[in-house]
């Protein structure tokens, strides 16, 4: 069977070059970690602050077809920002495990995690009951059909924004420890200590004690 060709960077910025056999540059792989994730760091400079500050703040993301959306606050400073074109650099990261070598210098860890370059754009009005609906849906599929949806007011409250994933790439480590030569002979034990995220129990607030669970909140007690 013929081998594929690698997919190549999308620009030399991001472009990975430190243990450069981890990255990734295809679509697949980096919307499979996007959609894994619940949150992401924006990094920008702020230059409204003292200094032209440079921030990175965590915020809730999703994705819809090529791009991934945030959504706060039209008061939030960082949406002001972002919306007025300010560069950006945006990473997810999902860790897998902790690897333990035979040495302390060998030492790694197991991971998924995707660096986006490029500038924020403004949905509009039209088009955010949409992108919010699939919002609520990466939260837990259905959950936009069971719950009250936004009205004009909070609608016109929120700001969203697009990045578009063309210059994205992916980093991956998913493999064991590997020791220096000489190292492997030594009497410690090495291996990987896995790590993934739990889906656990609803926990109800005090008004929704003996209601059924909607169909959402019962496929999420059904993931492993």
């Amino acid at each position: 069977m013929p081998h594929s060709t690698p997919t190549p960077p999308p620009s030399e910025r991001a472009r990975v070059r430190r243990a450069a056999e981890r990255g990734h540059y295809d679509q697949a792989t980096i919307h499979a970690i996007v959609d894994a994730a619940w949150l992401c760091h924006v990094s920008f400079a702020d230059s409204a602050a003292p200094d032209s500050a440079v921030l990175c703040l965590p915020t809730a993301c999703w994705r819809v077809g090529d791009r991934l959306y945030i959504h706060g606050s039209n008061g939030s400073r960082m949406m002001k920002r972002l919306a007025s074109g300010a560069p950006v650099c945006v990473s997810i990261t999902h860790l897998d495990g902790l690897v333990l070598a035979r040495s302390a210098f060998a030492h790694s860890m197991n991971y998924r995690s995707v660096v986006i370059h490029g500038a924020f754009e403004l949905v509009q009005d039209a088009d955010k009951p949409a992108v919010l609906d699939a919002f609520m849906d990466h939260i837990a599929e259905g959950r936009r059909h069971e719950v009250r949806a936004p009205n004009a007011n909070e609608l016109n409250a929120t700001t969203v924004l697009g990045l578009p994933l063309h210059e994205a790439a992916a980093k991956i480590r998913n493999w064991g420890p590997r020791d220096k030569e000489g190292d492997e002979h030594l009497p410690v034990w090495a291996g990987v200590l896995p790590l993934r995220e739990q889906h656990l129990a609803p926990q109800p607030d005090p008004m929704s004690e003996g209601l059924a669970l909607h169909g959402s909140l019962a496929a999420w007690q059904n993931v492993d």
